[in-house]
């Protein structure tokens, strides 16, 4: 049976902290994309699923109700994984879905309209930060930290500072 070792919010999905950094200090054996947009543009798709040819790793690219049915289906099989979403809501919606998170990291979001940083490289709107609230109050931990070797920042914190 598999296990979903951390779900991450990064706009950027894959990209050298998360190769170099958080899949190598977690011990995972799989990143899996989780982004509808992406899973269904087979040159985006190819372009990530490419990206770990030389590092043994296995890159799934897929969309949210097939990363469900994936979990429901396999169990993930024997990936120890990483799931990557671009956004708050696709994880929201993953959540609701049933696929079961236990520990969500926002690691990467830039700064857009109405957003306002929490951590350097990682802002958040408000209407955001409820959703973050609500998953929360499910159980699950809600962090925000670039890479491992830096201060995680807890969801209580953030909220205060925000």
């Amino acid at each position: 049976m598999g296990k979903i070792l951390l779900a991450r919010v990064d706009d950027r999905l894959i990209h050298g902290q998360v190769m170099t950094k958080w899949s190598k200090g977690m011990n995972t054996n799989a990143l899996f994309v989780v982004d509808d947009a992406t899973a269904a543009d087979p040159f985006m798709k190819d372009i990530y699923m490419m990206s770990t040819s030389n590092t043994g790793m296995t890159i799934k690219v897929l969309s949210i109700d097939e990363a469900v049915d994936y979990w429901n289906k396999e169990n993930y099989e024997d990936y120890r994984v990483i799931l990557l979403f671009k956004t708050i809501g696709a994880v929201k919606d993953a959540i609701d879905k049933g696929l079961p998170i236990e520990r969500l990291n926002l690691g990467g979001i830039a700064k857009g309209k109405d957003s306002k940083f929490v951590i350097p490289n990682v802002a958040v709107k408000p209407d955001e930060l409820e959703v973050l609230k609500e998953i929360a109050n499910k159980g699950i931990e809600v962090f925000f930290q670039v890479v491992p070797d830096t201060k995680a920042v807890s969801l209580k914190d953030a909220i205060k500072s925000y």
